[in-house]
């Protein structure tokens, strides 16, 4: 269990402090996340690399010469924000252009794609690549729906070598995919990890048995099974592994690999070497050769006790590329040259843009929009254990506090919005960009995007039209549309396509905008009660669907909450 914290919501924030604090030899605070201490050599390909806190080393404990240039360190097990992403990337680059790479979890695409889109509209060159090694995580037909899980580490280190040695942007995206094709992983766990603040652990394994294909974010396994003896773990995940060569490796003919036995954060380094001691035997008596064996922690799981192997399979280009050298505050291998201009710390937020003042109707309505995300600061912090506890069931528990940090942050700034005199339209902007900045993962992507397709429908002075509302509804949820899940995929996509559905045709009809929204509110919220007979498609949750049977899903629940708390102010109530 997790002992020691201040305020859960602010453990991420706290934990990169410190990590700076303890290692400003290597790496120096920036807007969301770290950066190299030393400016990046010009010219040079910055590698960014990042993803949800909980996993050190990965993502921070890996920035440094060879290796990366930044990490986005989002909350915990929740993707970093798409403007985390974005300040990141500027820190560190240095006109060589950028190679993002993340694992493989629809949060993190959804806003690395999105800060890659902002890269390259501010001209700089980006490129990214998702991690995708874990072989339990979707057969190989579908190898690009597969997790990102400890095969991190030899993606990272093959880009961050080929950027070291000056290679193109394209060479290094080149190489880092070729890494990834050529990364295979499998994992067990023995017992659930448990968050801040959180009374149990995500998932539980019954004493004497262990969960098999585990993911990294408390997602439970795919099965269980009793406790092997050391010899047969190593045999089980040995066996896996060979079952599925990537394409050119011939085992045959002397087949060489990078051996990663990893541990998920509690089991301890004496058990994981009796299991590689087999797991070297197992790859010898198959003809391969095993270089540079790994045998510790590399990308955790919080305080999960489990172990995972991973494999890359080498060829010349690779091994070549493995022989660089790498010092980073948690990953060191040869020597490095640590000559460079030394860059301070940078965790300042920007200078807020000047708000012009709306006229006097406009400010009214700005103030009604800011009563409206007092009511859904409320009505989060009162479901926010329930939130968790429904995400925990098929994902990683962390829907509630996500949900919580994203609505404090939209509340703060329409407050400050509405104060320095702004209509609804720069209110509800400024708290879409705070929502999904400090929410991350991919309900703040979500969040940001509807606050933001809302906006831009309503203007700063004067008061919008019940048609204008029921407009940027419409858009909002054609832009979460867009993201990839359709209705009935058990997301939250199920009740929000309804509420601007049902509040769309009130409008029409006539309506006036509380009957509209009570009539959408109740649409939204017979749509996310009916998600619990749905089994999920997409997300974290698609690997365990049948586990989510009976519950609805978190997203969708958390939406109808707000849509019906807000009843109150489209009634005219004083909240």
């Amino acid at each position: 269990m997790t002992r020691l914290w201040n305020d859960p919501a602010d453990f991420a924030d706290e934990m990169i402090d410190g990590f700076v604090a303890a290692n400003g030899r290597y790496v120096r605070r920036v807007s969301g996340g770290v950066a190299r201490s030393t400016k990046t050599p010009e010219g040079q390909v910055a590698l960014v690399v990042g993803g949800g806190s909980g996993h050190y080393p990965a993502f921070g404990g890996l920035v440094g010469p060879g290796l990366a240039h930044g990490a986005a360190m989002g909350n915990l097990f929740a993707s970093p924000s798409t403007q985390q992403v974005f300040h990141v990337s500027k820190a560190a680059e240095n006109g060589g252009g950028v190679l993002l790479s993340y694992g493989n979890y629809a949060g993190d695409v959804l806003n690395f794609d999105a800060a890659q889109e902002q890269l390259r509209a501010a001209g700089i060159p980006c490129q990214s690549l998702a991690v995708t090694d874990d072989v339990s995580s979707a057969p190989v037909s579908e190898k690009h729906r597969r997790r990102g899980i400890a095969g991190d580490l030899t993606v990272f280190r093959i880009a961050g070598a080929a950027s070291a040695r000056g290679a193109s942007l394209d060479e290094v995206a080149r190489l880092a995919a070729h890494a990834n094709e050529r990364t295979r992983s499998f994992g067990v766990a023995f017992s659930g990890c448990t968050l801040p603040g959180a009374p149990e652990p995500l998932f539980e394994v019954e004493p004497g048995r262990m969960a098999i294909g585990l993911g990294i974010h408390g997602e439970p396994g795919l099965r269980d099974a009793d406790i092997p003896t050391a010899d047969e773990l190593a045999a089980l995940l040995v066996e896996r592994l060979l079952e599925e060569l990537p394409d050119g490796v011939d085992q045959a003919r002397g087949a060489r690999v990078i051996p990663i036995l990893n541990g998920l954060g509690s089991l301890k380094y004496e058990e994981m070497f009796v299991v590689y001691r087999r797991v070297a035997q197992l790859l010898e008596a198959a003809g391969i050769e095993a270089v540079d064996p790994h045998v510790g922690e590399y990308c955790t799981s919080f305080d999960m006790a489990g172990t995972s192997l991973t494999l890359l399979w080498l060829d010349d280009e690779l091994e070549d590329l493995w022989e660089t050298p790498v010092d980073s505050p948690a990953y060191r291998r040869g020597s490095v040259d640590r000559t460079g201009e030394i860059v301070a710390d940078d965790d300042a937020d920007e200078q807020a843009a000047e708000i012009v003042a709306a006229d006097d109707e406009g400010r009214a309505v700005a103030a009604v929009v800011a009563r409206a995300f007092d009511i859904a600061r409320d009505t989060i912090d009162e479901n926010v254990d329930e939130l968790g506890r429904l995400d925990q069931i098929a994902g990683d528990g962390d829907h509630g506090i996500g949900m919580q940090r994203g609505v404090h942050a939209a509340r703060d700034a329409a407050r400050d919005a509405v104060e320095r005199g702004a209509g609804a339209r720069t209110t509800l902007e400024r708290a879409a960009d705070a929502w999904s900045d400090r929410a991350g993962g991919t309900s703040g992507a979500i969040w940001g995007a509807i606050l933001t397709a809302v906006a831009s429908h309503v203007d700063d002075d004067g008061s919008p039209a019940a048609s204008a509302l029921a407009n940027g509804l419409t858009a909002a949820s054609e832009r979460v549309l867009t993201f990839g899940a359709v209705p009935g995929d058990k997301t939250m996509v199920d009740s929000l396509v309804p509420l601007s559905e049902a509040f769309a045709a009130r409008a029409a009809s006539g309506a006036s905008v509380a009957d509209a929204w009570r009539d959408a509110a109740d649409a939204a919220t017979r749509a996310a009660a009916a998600t619990a007979d749905m089994l999920p498609q997409m997300g974290r949750a698609r690997t365990h669907h049948e586990k989510s049977l009976g519950t609805p899903d978190p997203g969708a629940h958390s939406l109808a909450l707000l849509a019906q708390a807000l009843i109150t102010l489209t009634d005219g109530k004083k909240a």
